[in-house]
């Protein structure tokens, strides 16, 4: 048997079809191999970058049964740009007394020089593919930090409208009225203190605020969304929030004045507890943020901890543990791992010590989950919080169009000194020079302190400072050790009766 190949490439549109390929091949073929069995195998739209490709892993199925005798192709790279991935290839070409055949090159596999060619060849086929790939990735980045949108899904709540933007025909977001007023409306609700995904998510389906396009909420698409800075209003608070992550901000600091969205790209990396977003860029786009600031980085703050928190809730035990009781016999209850489902999930769910140890209480009706108990316990300990608060008189609106103004100066005002310091310590001035600088310096100083107290005079006029005590959001974003030390102080305990039913009995 023959095997024509051909693969058309995903980095290069204008390469040659896979049809003109196959007519390439065809015309490779002696005439006494006319009558020979010939198959065919395509893989169109697919990179040279790996072998995970259907046409090709087909194709090396019948290599290896022994059923093929030549292999022809259109060039070399067309069955691979890796050289170490080809050099694979070819040996089991070799190993199965298979005939490798290029329409455009010309080299005989069987001699140590033809060998040596094709290596040659190969090492052109891998530079010029990591070439592509960098040209891309640079356009990527260029349109990028011209603002452009960069493709992909659309956000929900926008739209992609044509654009004309710094004389490039593009499209740009704009947003859609309903969509946009429900996104507002989740970051608005998440952002009080005692609501989790979880309840968001039940709240967006108890009032019927499904997605508009007609699919349904999930915990992952809400983070995914309060995660996006698409929709906030980015201002100097969003700049030194990601100036804080490490993140690469490629918009000029003077743009930052609360009234476009922001995207984010990149590749981020995770640890158990924090991202590293150093290989990420964030630059402005044109359309208007749909969030303010403050609402979206309290998002970000109940986000972050819930990273933080995210193993506790996998402990084998239960912040609950001491306080469960089993009210027909007055013994504790402990939790145990249950058998696993039909899915494979294993449920810890509290037993009776009075029923398995002591042999002296058939114990409750059906089972107390732990994780439905603690779900249970968790609401009703963060409504007793939220009561426990002391609020002063509401402070004055200030205006917060001036004082971001303020705070962009500043930050510019500290870039300049940075600046100046890193050339003074380099020596690159001669007394004269550095006589100025210094002078320079010590204006920037006095402009940044002025800057300053013109934001302390701003934020100190309100009729007095409220006065919060809150709790509530301390205990959302507690971990399992504070849980069971809040747990210890606000339950005296709580009875599990016969039918299953709860009591909790409080100290407070």
């Amino acid at each position: 048997m023959i095997v024509l190949y051909a693969r058309k490439s995903v980095e290069r549109e204008n390469s040659i079809s896979c049809e003109t390929q196959i007519e390439y091949c065809k015309m490779m073929m002696k005439p006494e191999e006319r009558g020979e069995k010939v198959e065919i195998f395509v893989d169109n739209g697919f990179s040279g970058g790996n072998i995970n490709r259907d046409g090709f892993q087909n194709m090396m199925k019948l290599v290896r049964q022994g059923k093929v005798s030549k292999v022809i192709v259109y060039k070399l790279d067309r069955i691979s740009r890796s050289l170490s991935d080809f050099m694979n290839i070819l040996q089991e070409f070799k190993e199965h007394k298979v005939e490798f055949v290029s329409s455009q090159e010309s080299f005989d596999t069987s001699s140590p020089y033809g060998e040596l060619i094709v290596k040659i060849l190969m090492v052109f086929a891998e530079f010029e593919r990591t070439s592509i790939i960098n040209r891309v990735t640079q356009a990527y980045a260029h349109r990028s930090e011209m603002g452009f949108y960069m493709g992909g899904r659309r956000p929900y709540g926008f739209e992609l409208v044509p654009a004309i933007i710094h004389n490039v025909k593009t499209k740009k977001l704009n947003p859609i009225p309903a969509e946009a007023e429900q996104v507002r409306y989740i970051f608005e609700v998440y952002a009080q203190e005692t609501m989790s995904l979880r309840r968001l998510q039940d709240l967006l389906i108890a009032e019927g605020k499904q997605p508009v396009n007609e699919s349904h909420w999930t915990t992952a698409k809400l983070s995914t969304l309060l995660r996006n800075p698409i929709y906030v209003r980015a201002d100097s608070d969003i700049y030194d929030y990601y100036d804080r992550h490490g993140t690469q901000i490629t918009t000029d600091l003077s743009l930052f004045t609360g009234e476009y969205g922001a995207q984010l790209y990149g590749h981020t990396k995770h640890d158990s507890a924090n991202s590293d977003w150093s290989d990420m860029k964030l630059v402005l786009l044109t359309h208007p943020g749909l969030v303010g600031s403050d609402i979206w980085l309290k998002c970000q703050r109940k986000l972050e901890k819930n990273r933080q928190i995210t193993n506790s809730y996998s402990n084998p035990t239960s912040w609950l543990a001491g306080k469960v009781i089993c009210e027909q016999c007055g013994h504790t209850m402990t939790t145990i791992k249950g058998k696993p489902t039909q899915s494979g999930e294993v449920r810890r769910y509290f037993n009776c010590t009075g029923k398995s140890h002591k042999k002296i209480c058939p114990g409750p009706q059906g089972s107390v989950y732990a994780e439905d108990l603690e779900n249970m316990v968790d609401e009703c300990i963060a409504e007793k919080l939220a009561d426990l608060k002391q609020t002063g008189h509401h402070s004055r609106n200030v205006e917060r169009g001036e004082i971001n103004d303020l705070k962009l100066k500043i930050k510019a005002i500290e870039q300049q000194e940075k600046q100046l310091l890193d050339t003074m310590l380099t020596g690159g001035f001669n007394d004269a020079l550095l006589t100025i600088a210094n002078q320079k310096a010590t204006q920037l100083k006095q402009d940044r302190l002025t800057l300053y107290a013109r934001m302390e005079e701003l934020s100190s006029r309100k009729e007095e400072t409220d006065v919060v005590i809150n709790l509530a959001n301390s205990w959302q974003t507690a971990d399992y050790q504070r849980k069971k030390a809040v747990a210890m102080i606000v339950i005296h305990k709580i009875l599990i009766r016969k039918d299953g039913s709860i009591q909790i009995i409080w100290n407070l």
